[in-house]
């Protein structure tokens, strides 16, 4: 079927932009964002070329983990705004052209929770199931998510003289999924955003989400999975569940659905792709991410693969081996307080690449030339960095740079009352800023503009068959990307020197060009489809295979 036939799936050729609100854009003058501030940027995310935002967790919280502990589902921080902003702000999305998704964080509640709370108070009472409990620690335990913060998944609740289940951190209890009357709210939650006008979810660690507590059979726990799509299509048919699912390939195909059963997850995060660009990086090598590149599973039309570079997370490096984490370690994370729970790094990509402009440039022209769907940031089209002092994950969790002024145009509270603080270092808001770099042709932020429009003008990208392409160079990436609506290659350069490449793109009709989609230039191709390209030095080049009777602009 061709891809016109299938424009209800929006997401294979969405722009996605993660923002936290609380950091985005103060309009009341209390130190923390909230929807108005986020409304009144939309303009600033339309032009920038995004179609869908992603919005962290604005549910209220006692805020001990950033929003991830929640103590109502449908419910907003009061710090944030009201239930009435958000439906607005959806609004005024659509009718910028962007979508609303927001995060889906049901694996576990706040501890401050009233299920929780309920549950506590007496071994009897209904809301002690939605909770895994149990007498004693079984003796092989999980390992913890956070080592060094928590030394267990177990917690004794000295009231009730029980232990429970926490994947996370203590103050997170886990949801017992193989209780029904729980799987009930995560449906009614659902269901409820989706009638305020979302259309869809990143849902937070699916695996924990859907995996039954031990010693408890409830069949394939992928079939929770599916009853969620199920009960998601039928509300929303177009609505998306984007999927954070750190797991080799093998095993991340069981999350999209296995072929001839229901679907489960829209789309997934590719998260051995990024660990493996970063090894190419420090490097300056593109064999390591070609390798993981050819290695991705093709997918069925109806899944997608998401990209990125970077997200609020630590970035994590656990599925490369001990030494190439060190070496990624030694480049980018030279210092202790960069790292964290020994497998992640806490900066952003400008100060582990120490500014340079071209390999900056490179790395986001990677992400929206690859096959799948790109996922920025909020702050990354500027290059923001992060600041130290906040401290683990938190460092790269700063308030949006907007001006050179006080805190960054953020806020005009006293920075005192701020709900982070920006980076007071070459990063502080005075060098980067969106403001400046609107009035600066040559800026990251009008660079990542031209990648997201190019993008969009190029749907083979998110709907063709990816290839990776001989380039007989080990520091140069060339892949193609090939649809019904035609046939994208992409090069890039990882090293430090200029060089030619030799490309051998295959059969072409006569007379076909190859067409570059930065410059107003084309290039013959003989029958085998040869060409050599030029590359700069962390150089990159996008080009369209252009057949006689294609009628597109290039």
């Amino acid at each position: 079927m061709k891809i016109t036939d299938r424009s209800d799936l929006w997401w294979k050729t969405a722009v996605v932009y993660c923002l936290d609100v609380e950091t985005y854009m103060d309009w009341n003058d209390d130190g923390f964002g909230d929807f108005e501030g986020l409304a009144h940027r939309l303009d600033h995310l339309a032009e920038l070329g995004v179609t869908c935002i992603w919005l962290m967790p604005f549910q209220p919280t006692p805020d001990r983990d950033d929003g991830y502990d929640i103590t109502d589902f449908t419910g907003v921080d009061p710090r944030l705004g009201a239930l009435g902003d958000v439906a607005e702000f959806t609004r005024t999305a659509r009718d910028r052209g962007m979508r609303v998704i927001i995060d889906f964080v049901m694996n576990h509640t706040s501890d401050r929770h009233p299920w929780f709370a309920a549950a506590r108070r007496s071994r009897t009472s209904p809301y002690r199931d939605y909770y895994v409990w149990r007498d004693e620690p079984p003796a092989k335990q999980a390992k913890t998510v956070f080592p060094g913060e928590e030394d267990s998944v177990w917690e004794l609740d000295e009231r009730s003289g029980q232990y429970y289940l926490h994947s996370f951190y203590r103050h997170q209890p886990d949801l017992n999924i193989a209780n029904p009357a729980v799987r009930d709210e995560i449906a009614k939650t659902i269901g409820y955003w989706l009638e305020l006008g979302i259309s869809g979810f990143r849902v937070d660690a699916v695996p924990f989400l859907i995996e039954p507590p031990e010693g408890v059979d409830i069949g394939d726990p992928h079939e929770f999975l599916r009853d969620i799509r199920r009960f998601l299509q039928r509300r929303s048919s177009d609505a998306v569940l984007l999927g954070e699912v750190n797991l080799p390939y093998d095993q991340q195909l069981e999350y999209f659905g296995r072929t001839g059963a229901a679907p489960e997850l829209t789309m997934q995060f590719d998260f051995l792709g990024m660990q493996a660009l970063y090894l190419s990086l420090a490097r300056e090598d593109a064999r390591p991410f070609a390798a993981s590149l050819a290695q991705r599973p093709q997918l069925e039309p109806e899944a997608q693969w998401a990209n990125f570079v970077r997200n609020h997370d630590e970035l994590t490096l656990d599925k490369l081996s001990e030494a190439e984490r060190h070496e990624v370690f030694e480049a980018f994370a030279p210092e202790e307080w960069m790292r964290v729970y020994d497998r992640g790094i806490a900066r952003r990509l400008p100060t582990m690449l120490d500014g340079d402009p071209r390999r900056i440039r490179m790395v986001y022209s990677l992400l929206f030339s690859l096959p799948g769907t790109p996922v920025l940031f909020y702050g990354e089209e500027i290059g923001m960095g992060e600041n130290r002092e906040g401290g683990g994950r938190m460092t790269v969790r700063t308030p949006m740079q907007w001006t050179d002024g006080p805190n960054g145009g953020f806020s005009r509270a006293a920075p005192r009352r701020l709900t982070a603080a920006p980076p007071a270092d070459g990063y502080a808001p005075e060098h980067v800023n969106v403001e400046a770099q609107m009035h600066d042709p040559d800026s990251l932020l009008n660079h990542i503009r031209s990648f997201a429009v190019r993008y969009r003008s190029s749907p083979e990208i998110g709907w063709g068959r990816h290839e990776v392409l001989p380039s007989g160079q080990h520091a140069v990436l060339a892949h193609r990307i090939t649809a019904d609506v035609g046939r994208f290659v992409a090069v890039h350069n990882f090293a430090p020197t200029p060089t030619v490449v030799s490309l051998e793109l295959g059969p072409v009709a006569p007379d076909a060009v190859l067409s570059d989609l930065f410059a107003v230039d084309t290039f013959a191709l003989d029958e085998r489809g040869r060409i050599d390209v030029h590359l700069d030095a962390y150089g990159y080049r996008w080009f369209r295979i252009v057949e006689p009777d294609d009628r597109r602009l290039t």
